[in-house]
């Protein structure tokens, strides 16, 4: 009988589909430290990170950070979803699904001047990033993009 459980189980596990996304973490701007750059993630809403389940997130206190830390080819579980926060709310936003702005007169962490947001309607009413360039996550990340479900 409990044979039978388990094959039953393990079935059902296999055709729910794939595991959702790793969810982001939180963020402790009072202790976590960017994995690229060692400074404090200090800023909320020019964070950006990438978790997977069954590893600790990994913060970056600027998305340039991320992208430098991605292009240095360091090895990811192939569930690793990345995360930017939007810089007018400070929410965590799909990396893969975010609008990126370069911003030559904003301020970053690391000057790499790149503020994301969920969507254009968030970017419009954002003052800060009127005057920048908007660019895809392939844009900032290059042709692979950064970690995560595909849009």
């Amino acid at each position: 009988m409990k044979r039978g459980f388990l094959l039953l189980s393990l079935l059902f596990a296999c055709a729910s589909g794939p595991a959702p996304p790793a969810p982001p973490a939180p963020l402790d701007t009072a202790n976590e430290t960017c994995q690229w750059c060692r400074m404090t993630v200090s800023e909320p809403r020019l964070a950006a990170q990438i978790v997977a389940p069954l590893e600790e997130p990994r913060f970056f206190d600027d998305i340039g950070c991320m992208r430098d830390y991605l292009a240095s080819a360091k090895s990811l579980s192939e569930d690793a979803m990345a995360y930017v926060a939007d810089h007018r709310t400070s929410a965590w936003v799909s990396a893969t699904q975010a609008v990126y702005t370069k911003v030559p007169t904003l301020e970053t962490p690391m000057k790499s001047h790149l503020v994301a947001h969920v969507d254009t309607a968030s970017r419009d009413q954002d003052p800060s990033a009127g005057s920048g360039a908007t660019l895809t996550a392939r844009d900032v990340f290059g042709s692979s993009g950064p970690p995560g479900a595909r849009p």
